[in-house]
């Protein structure tokens, strides 16, 4: 059995720093030259882009309940294996090591994931106002669950030089197994700003070159990072029956088709695994921006508008007529159309003003406007059951994903389509999912690793979309 290099970074509790250390490990890794492949627990789309900034690649979501383990164990090999180089996989966690679905289950959870990869764990410790407490925790964290391999721990929020002697003294005598890989002081100048929906992404808060290094310079210092590389995850995994799938070689380039995906500041939650996925199954991805970009790309035959923050850029998407009218167009010619949050709010007439946001008109193919709360919305995994065939997949296919948000529509008209039944752990949540003609959007980011059909049902479609006789998609000619 081969064996790569690369470890979990958990926490006993959300708010210990878990990001800003992996930021830190991952930084100090790739300033050494190393490949840093970077992995998240969980849903969550914001650190990723922070890991993408860091470390030059991609990261890619592990996670269990909305894929199931033998596709999280499959892309985690595909991806280590893929890779040349001194590597090492970077996977951060999400939560609490052991915060899942339920109190009693591990699906969902940091720990799922460490168990699937086999991947030691690293556990960060809010360690202010702790001292021989510190250790005791541990040691609870390291037998509680015998598949789950603690193999050390980063002290943070440490105070001073003898308070981290203090917390090593307490391990090495209660715990000499458990590695302190190192302690990191207070500093309130690491902290990433925040926002209602979690960290500001990196899109809207670039991290400057100084910051990164002054992330890299604190894990260099601070941290055993040779012994943290020395930490290896089993290549060869129980169950593994091979890797992912890839574009069959009779495949020829002309039979492709050509998604449009939009992806700037104001549209850039999307799992990297759906882009993998779409490839596969046929597809050549050309990314545009609503923001920027007068019209659609070229020569497409399908649409892909994913999640994001429309509502801090409303006053820009409102003033690009141009692109919104193209997008209209390309609905009424009956080109495939999927849509999700964010993408999902920019389809409708627009947003309402409120006491922290303006008004704005935006594509309004749905014939609907939404408005910005003052909390939260919407929270929470979600399964999804097709109440009809769509564009992503046939009656009763079931898919999984994520909702999460604070703006609301007022209520649709009836004669939109109504294309899903939203369930959460079995409780029915009601019915969502709105379709005009081939235009499908949704709340919901759906995983497309939770069924492989929807990749291949939404390639098919904008396939069948292309070798269709209707006439090339006008484009508008209407200056920004």
């Amino acid at each position: 059995m081969n064996n790569a290099h690369g470890f979990l970074i958990a926490a006993p509790q959300s708010g210990s720093g878990k990001t800003t250390i992996s930021l830190a490990i991952m930084a100090a890794l790739a300033r050494r030259g190393l490949t840093v492949a970077p992995f998240k627990c969980g849903p969550d789309f914001i650190d990723p882009g922070y890991h993408r900034v860091v470390t030059g690649s991609p990261s890619i979501n592990l996670d269990g309940w909305m894929c199931g383990e033998e596709f999280v164990r499959e892309t985690f090999q595909t991806c280590l294996t893929s890779l040349t180089g001194q590597t090492v996989a970077v996977i951060e966690g999400v939560m609490g090591l052991f915060d899942g679905i339920g109190a009693s289950s591990r699906v969902g959870s940091s720990a799922q994931i460490a168990a699937i990869t086999g991947a030691p764990v690293v556990l960060v410790v809010n360690a202010r106002g702790m001292a021989a407490s510190a250790a005791a925790l541990v040691k609870g964290f390291a037998g509680f669950d015998p598949q789950v391999k603690l193999a050390g721990v980063i002290f943070n929020n440490v105070g001073s030089p003898s308070h981290g002697e203090l917390l090593r003294t307490a391990m090495a005598e209660t715990l000499p197994e458990v590695a302190v890989f190192g302690c990191i002081p207070r500093d309130e100048s690491m902290v990433i700003p925040s926002r209602h929906l979690g960290l500001v992404t990196a899109e809207d808060n670039p991290l400057s070159g100084e910051f990164i290094g002054r992330l890299a310079d604190v894990a260099e210092r601070c941290l055993d990072l040779d012994l943290l590389c020395g930490l290896q995850i089993p290549l060869t995994l129980p169950g593994i029956k091979g890797g992912g799938k890839t574009i069959p070689l009779f495949v020829k380039r002309d039979s492709l088709v050509k998604i449009a995906i939009a992806r700037d500041a104001a549209f850039c939650f999307m799992y990297e695994d759906n882009l993998r996925l779409l490839r596969e199954a046929g597809a050549e991805l050309a990314f545009f921006s609503p923001l920027r970009d007068a019209v659609l790309p070229d020569g497409i035959h399908g649409i892909y508008l994913p999640g994001g923050y429309p509502e801090l850029y409303a006053g820009e998407l409102d003033e690009n007529c141009s692109m919104k009218e193209s997008i209209r167009m390309a609905v009424a010619a009956d080109m495939p159309v999927y849509a999700e949050c964010g993408g999902f709010v920019y389809l409708t007439e627009g947003i309402d003003a409120s006491e922290n946001q303006s008004s704005a008109d935006f594509a309004g193919v749905f014939p609907v406007r939404c408005r910005m709360l003052p909390r939260r919305k919407a929270l929470g995994y979600r399964q999804t059951e097709l109440t009809e065939d769509v564009g992503i997949g046939a009656k009763g296919n079931v898919a999984r994903g994520h909702e999460f948000h604070y703006s609301e529509i007022v209520a649709m008209p009836e004669w939109v389509g109504l294309c899903y039944r939203v369930t959460r752990q079995g409780v029915t949540l009601g019915f969502e999912g709105f379709r005009i003609r081939n235009c499908l959007a949704s709340y919901i980011h759906l995983h497309f690793g939770s069924n492989p059909d929807i990749a291949d049902t939404f390639v098919a479609a904008c396939r069948e979309q292309r070798q269709s006789k209707n006439k090339p998609l006008p484009q508008s000619r209407k200056a920004r």
